[in-house]
């Protein structure tokens, strides 16, 4: 049984910047909605640097509530009825 809020998926840094262009989300933007430091987002997806998994799943829940779905480990795609 799958609940709502369990990932199945890790956001992968390559998802993530796909996602915040499908949105036209900046970085300091999902840092703030995200409640996750600047730094550590930065570091993440341009490096694919050791992050916090609660700061991962928190960037992805936020992306998520805007609109994004994930694929799997190989991308995101703009949910039905999402923002654009």
């Amino acid at each position: 049984m799958d609940f709502p809020d369990e990932r199945a998926v890790t956001m992968t840094p390559a998802q993530c910047r796909a996602a915040r262009a499908l949105i036209n989300m900046s970085q300091a933007r999902l840092s703030h909605v995200a409640v996750v430091p600047y730094t550590s987002l930065r570091d993440f997806e341009f490096a694919g640097a050791v992050t916090r998994q609660a700061d991962i799943d928190a960037m992805q829940a936020a992306l998520e509530r805007a609109g994004i779905e994930f694929i799997d480990d190989i991308g995101v795609k703009l949910r039905k009825g999402g923002k654009r």
